[in-house]
């Protein structure tokens, strides 16, 4: 007859968050490989599986309450490729691409992209040290910073219309993009949570009328709609201010 084992069972427990948070990872290294072949739909479909797996990684972690300074050490390295690695090679990729708008590229201008990952980094750290984060944000999250790249991305390269995409491939813009969004990564900018803590409507409307917004855009310009939502983000977030403590 089989006994139950209260401690194989908590160990077990323990390391099903380190599991998605690998598997989070395991997506950012394939988005990266991806990237490197020109699957630029494939690296996006990537980020979609890191975005999910690092949602459920931290609930899974508060769900059977199995907290580690591991986890949260890992889950940091894993969003370092998947949010700041690979946005960084994507970009990286775009500057290469810029000679299609008629422009000329200097030669160091591509590298600025490593920005991107340098700034996720410092960003990640900042994170796990600074207590005024447990509500609001302060400074763009690596995921939302993930996203907005990716879609500026596709944007850039599949847009029907040519005008459009010569000026997005343009090296003067792709660098204030890089330089901006790296930035954001570490402003002192109160950004909202979309943790919902109660159901206030006071609390709430912020997170409200953002999702309702994503809605309509999603609607009328279906995947061009991304492109939009992190600086709508911004906007609302500077609308409603989210306190900082």
């Amino acid at each position: 007859m089989q006994t139950y084992c209260p401690i194989k069972f908590l160990v077990l427990k323990s390391t099903i968050p380190n599991l998605l948070t690998l598997a989070n990872l395991a997506c950012g290294l394939l988005a990266v490989m991806a990237i490197f072949n020109g699957d630029y739909w494939l690296a996006t479909y990537m980020l979609i599986g890191s975005l999910v797996l690092d949602f459920f990684d931290g609930f899974a972690a508060r769900l059977l309450k199995v907290h580690s300074e591991l986890g949260k050490q890992l889950d940091s390295l894993a969003d370092l490729v998947s949010f700041g690695v690979a946005p960084g090679f994507l970009m990286f990729k775009l500057f290469e691409k810029s000679w299609t708008s008629g422009e000329p590229i200097v030669g160091f201008l591509p590298y600025l992209a490593l920005l991107i990952p340098l700034f996720s980094a410092l960003r990640l750290a900042k994170f796990n040290i600074d207590t005024r984060q447990a509500e609001t944000f302060i400074g763009m999250p690596t995921p939302a910073n993930a996203i907005f790249l990716y879609s500026f991305s596709l944007l850039a390269l599949y847009s029907d219309s040519e005008t459009v995409r010569n000026a997005l491939l343009h090296p003067f813009f792709l660098s204030a993009v890089t330089i901006v969004t790296s930035y954001l990564l570490v402003a002192e900018l109160p950004l909202m949570s979309l943790k919902v803590k109660n159901l206030s409507w006071q609390d709430n409307k912020g997170r409200v009328v953002l999702i309702l917004a994503i809605a309509i855009l999603m609607g009328v310009l279906r995947f061009r709609a991304m492109v939009f939502i992190i600086p709508l983000y911004i906007l609302l977030s500077l609308i409603f201010k989210p306190s900082k403590t």
